[in-house]
């Protein structure tokens, strides 16, 4: 509670380009809760945040602010994500040259220059996804990736649609879910330790079976968030 307290306060004095948030962002807050996103990770004053597929750039403006202006963040998008969708992460590729100084992009694998240099690696709703252009194989070795990026003791928090227990990557393209034990297996098996869970965004009521844009549950989802650490 003590640092979800010092997060609201952080996150309250927002600099003026941060009191610039799209008025879509500010209306997701309540489902997205980044106050206490933000207090899970143990986002500090000072650290570097690598936002992984940052779609417009939701956390990676949160991030900004609570980073503030002796940290960074970076917009992590594989080049063929954005080849596929430009349009998609225009925002936040034009972030840095609109206000958000501790802002910059960069495309994955990360330079070798960046190995051992992240406090924090985080991906929201995305890692379904990986198995949708990767091989089981390849995610590990993406997980791997992340762990050479990331300092001793740094995290890796990642934020998913939960699918019906058992399921495996059967719903990773059809319902845009995933079983959280297929993450959690894979992301240890790349060298993290597990290191927590928040519980703020399950929804118990969600049946798990149904796409997660379908009308009857768009933005109300249940959704895992999981923190791995790097030993």
């Amino acid at each position: 509670m003590k640092y979800l307290a010092a997060t609201l306060i952080v996150l309250s004095a927002l600099p003026a380009a941060a009191q610039q948030r799209p008025a879509e962002d500010v209306a997701r807050d309540a489902a997205r809760k980044p106050m206490e996103m933000v207090a899970f990770a143990g986002i500090k004053p000072g650290q570097t945040v690598a936002d992984f597929l940052p779609g417009g750039g939701y956390f990676t403006r949160i991030f900004s602010t609570a980073v503030g202006a002796s940290g960074k963040v970076v917009a992590v998008v594989p080049a063929a994500a954005e080849a596929a969708n430009p349009e998609r992460f225009k925002a936040v590729r034009e972030m840095a040259s609109t206000g958000w100084a501790n802002v910059s992009f960069a495309t994955f694998p990360l330079d070798p220059a960046m190995a051992g240099r992240l406090d924090h690696f985080w991906t929201a709703q995305n890692y379904h996804d990986l198995h949708n252009s990767m091989t089981p194989e390849a995610v590990i070795e993406f997980n791997k990736a992340v762990l050479a990026a990331l300092k001793p003791g740094g995290t890796y928090v990642v934020i998913d649609h939960v699918a019906l227990p058992g399921s495996g990557l059967a719903a990773t393209r059809t319902l845009h879910r995933i079983d959280p034990d297929i993450i959690k297996a894979e992301i240890t098996a790349a060298g993290f330790k597990f290191d927590g869970e928040s519980q703020a965004l399950r929804n118990p009521g969600d049946p798990r079976n149904v796409g997660v844009r379908d009308p009857s549950i768009r933005g109300e989802t249940d959704q895992i968030v999981y923190r791995f650490k790097k030993p």
